[in-house]
């Protein structure tokens, strides 16, 4: 009878020990398993059940809300539509895709929240209400920056320089983010001609992924290089005779205006080409792209957004079209110094590069998201300034911004010489390829910041296949008037 009671007992505990073997695998160790598998549908309609909190502006104007749907779910909607889609981007959790912060800061705005708990059995639903999300976003000013782009193709960037906080991000075109079925159908472009294709691509966001000819707004790199390396200062003489051979290629000025000894201050501030080759050509490749590293080329920009959402800039092989050094053999350098050759650049690395100079010396991580609240109004996550590198000296960015403040104020940049606003700047025009009616199509580049004294804000504008295109003619009055109302609203 013992050993019957015996045989029982240990048959139960095996049966026991089974149990919490399998039942331990499917809910602690198989649960992320389970959680992604895409037959189970069990997260799918429990997060249709969750309202998401808000994407809101610096200003608490809405950017992203959940609204009531039908069988006690909700669905997302955004009050300014294409205005902010392309830094906000979408939830669609029907189909299962999120973009933009919509899905950097998913597991928050859904309620996900990692706890304790979370750790060992995986995520899990803590409510039924996610937590707002607080972004640096500046409706007024990314309004203006739609106005000044309509009709053309380009992207406008703005960043605080002292933190890293983004007022502006707005590329055009746009799509909307309330059509998903037909995003691009509210697409501004004209000259569409010069652009084939285009209207098809809205999503395609040119002011983080987009890879441009920087032009001569390069030069800034290749004068920080050669100033803070103590091989040149701002009045180092050098001669600006056009042409000069450059990797066995003739290179010409603009016009072919030929200049004797120049200083480099007046170079810049006349953006003459033959004397930043050469400039760069002393500098040398290595050094140079130890600069390009430390102003962050190379590597994604670390903003706060989904990872392939942001471009690195830097040479691209013309073969694979993949980044290589500078002093790869087929980098032409000289040609690289003034921003043409193989580089290739975004918008928002060239903000990067003139917000640093403008934070003297100090570039800070470029930021969208200021804080996280839960649905109590508590603070649950906070996202401070942070450096990402320091580039250069104080007194090498003080002399940088003196050189720009000079192409504003008798260069190539005067169109950004407004009344009050003490504008630095560097106009920047790549010519890019000629159309079918044998015009030259250019991109117009303008970076700069205000005041100079003590600047407040960066700005970088960048303008798509414009016919004749010099930056300081069609960029350079976006780029002033975005710094001038973003001053005015106590930047």
């Amino acid at each position: 009878m013992n050993r019957s009671i015996s045989r029982l007992y240990v048959v139960v505990l095996v049966l026991f020990a089974l149990l919490i073997v399998w039942t331990s695998r499917w809910t602690v160790f198989s649960a992320n398993a389970l959680n992604a598998n895409p037959l189970n549908r069990l997260g799918y309609f429990a997060e249709l059940k969750v309202k998401r909190g808000r994407i809101l502006a610096a200003d608490g104007t809405v950017l992203a809300r959940s609204v009531p749907a039908p069988g006690g779910t909700f669905t997302r909607t955004y009050p300014l539509g294409p205005l902010f889609a392309q830094t906000v981007g979408f939830s669609d959790i029907q189909q299962g895709q999120e973009t933009g912060l919509e899905s950097e800061y998913s597991r928050a705005l859904s309620a996900r929240q990692q706890t304790t708990l979370n750790s060992v059995f995986g995520p899990i639903s803590t409510s039924n209400v996610g937590d707002d999300v607080d972004t640096t976003l500046d409706p007024r000013a990314q309004t203006l920056a739609r106005s000044l782009l309509a009709g053309r193709v380009g992207a406008v960037v703005a960043i605080v320089p002292q933190t890293g906080a983004i007022p502006v991000l707005y590329a055009n075109p746009t799509y909307n983010d309330n059509n998903l079925a037909h995003p691009c159908a509210q697409t501004q472009i004209t000259d569409s001609y010069t652009n084939p294709g285009l209207q098809n691509e809205c999503e395609f966001n040119l002011a983080l992924q987009g890879q441009y000819a920087p032009g001569s707004t390069f030069k800034i790199v290749t004068s920080t290089a050669a100033i803070n390396s103590g091989l040149y200062t701002p009045n180092s003489l050098i001669n600006g005779h056009s042409p000069l051979l450059v990797s066995g290629t003739p290179l010409h000025n603009d016009a072919n205006q030929s200049f004797g000894e120049v200083t480099l201050t007046e170079a810049l501030t006349l953006s003459i080409d033959t004397v930043y080759a050469q400039v760069g050509q002393a500098v040398g490749a290595t050094r140079l792209e130890d600069y390009m590293r430390r102003f962050g080329f190379y590597s994604p920009p670390p903003i706060d957004l989904p990872a392939g959402s942001v471009t690195a800039s830097g040479e691209r092989s013309p073969t694979t079209g993949k980044l290589i050094p500078v002093s790869s053999p087929q980098v032409d350098l000289g040609r690289s110094s003034i921003g043409q050759s193989d580089l290739e650049v975004s918008p928002l690395q060239m903000a990067m590069v003139v917000a640093t100079v403008a934070n003297g010396g100090t570039l800070m991580k470029p930021r969208l998201v200021t804080r996280v609240v839960n649905p109590e109004g508590q603070v649950v996550q906070s996202f401070p300034p942070q450096v990402y590198h320091h580039v250069m000296s104080a007194k090498t960015a003080a002399e940088v911004g003196q050189m720009m403040r000079s192409v504003v104020l008798s260069g190539t940049g005067t169109a950004a010489d407004l009344p009050g606003l003490d504008a630095a700047g560097k106009t920047g025009t790549a010519s890019v390829i000629k159309n079918f009616h044998g015009v030259e199509l250019d991109e117009a580049w303008f970076v700069s910041f205000a005041p100079v004294t003590n600047p407040k804000i960066a700005v970088a504008v960048m303008l798509r296949n414009v016919p004749n295109g010099y930056g300081g003619t069609y960029a350079a009055p976006i780029a002033a008037q975005m710094m001038k109302t973003l001053l005015g609203e106590g930047y």
